[in-house]
């Protein structure tokens, strides 16, 4: 049977069919745009499109979205439409064309304000109990796609999985403070503590949530690196992260000052995907201490997978402060 990805042109959705296909598994990629890996382009906006690209489909994996890129670039509409609108053509086609698995990308940026705690206040453990409080209109609308997720597979029996996402994007940081204070890869290997994730990663877990059957029908999963840290240790997380860190992966203090990089003076959230590890099975490879021992090996902070997809941006231009709205 069929499986279709959509934003095949994108990360990845492209790492997706790219992995199928090599499995040798039947799969329609679809996108706004041309691609590689896109066999089907149009927009998911368009209800008749979907309806055309769902016989004989039996798991979408749902990666199209507006992303928070866009937050500046695209009305609060837009969003609307791609990512609530978009995805509910998605699982009304689904359902009426008997799909048996809808796993659903969505996005640790739905917990939004809960990611930032008060002053001198311990790092924030980020779990699937954590309450969302999106904070701007790129995590209100995937919020929304999930409840939609949920509310197929409780009233139309459709299996559908949600995994919240951290970041995995190759382009350089969007927030502008973090670009002028550390190298690039300094930035992400220290994201990969807490709040990153390698592309060869999600695409397992995506794997693994299709052949997932939840009691219920509806699961929901963090799905980021594996932490080194303990629940106990986010007060001095916060206030002494090197010390923290060297205390789990000791080798990292002499391979950063290698490269002249360095560990982020406190970190205040951590992501924890122990759920995602219990009940799927899911083995992500590449953790912090896996970073390091690759980089004191001469290899880089980048899968193999991650480094054929490369770096695709956002936007189809650049701006006053490089590939980021001003």
């Amino acid at each position: 049977m069929t499986v279709l990805v959509t934003g095949s042109s994108g990360h990845l959705g492209e790492a997706l069919v790219r992995t199928l296909a090599a499995a040798r598994r039947d799969v329609i990629g679809i996108d706004l745009l041309p691609g590689p890996f896109t066999h089907q382009v149009g927009s998911i906006v368009d209800r008749a499109f979907v309806r055309r690209c769902m016989p004989g489909v039996a798991t979408v994996f749902h990666a199209a979205t507006l992303h928070k890129p866009h937050v500046a670039t695209h009305g609060r509409q837009d969003f609307v439409d791609t990512n609530i609108t978009g995805t509910l053509n998605l699982l009304e086609e689904a359902a009426s064309a008997g799909v048996s698995t809808f796993v659903y990308t969505s996005t640790t940026s739905v917990f939004g304000d809960a990611l930032t705690p008060r002053q001198h206040a311990p790092a924030a453990w980020i779990t699937e109990h954590v309450v969302a409080v999106p904070k701007n209109i790129y995590g209100a609308t995937k919020a929304a796609a999930e409840d939609l997720c949920q509310l197929f597979a409780r009233n139309h029996a459709l299996r559908t999985i949600v995994l919240r996402v951290s970041r995995f994007f190759p382009e350089a940081d969007d927030n502008p403070a973090i670009r002028d204070a550390y190298a690039d890869a300094n930035a992400k290997a220290n994201e990969y503590l807490h709040r990153r994730v390698d592309v060869e990663d999600v695409v397992s877990a995506h794997l693994l949530a299709a052949e997932h059957r939840p009691a219920s029908g509806f699961a929901k999963y963090i799905i980021s690196a594996t932490t080194p840290f303990s629940r106990d240790e986010m007060a001095e997380l916060r206030e002494h992260a090197p010390r923290v860190v060297a205390r789990h992966v000791p080798a990292y203090a002499a391979e950063y000052a290698r490269r002249g990089w360095r560990m982020c003076e406190g970190i205040d959230r951590v992501y924890d995907n122990a759920r995602a590890r219990d009940e799927l099975g899911w083995r992500p490879r590449h953790d912090f201490a896996a970073l390091v021992a690759r980089l004191a090996g001469g290899g880089d902070i980048q899968s193999p997978l991650a480094r054929e997809i490369g770096a695709k941006g956002y936007h189809e231009r650049a701006f006053g402060d490089g590939p980021y709205p001003v």
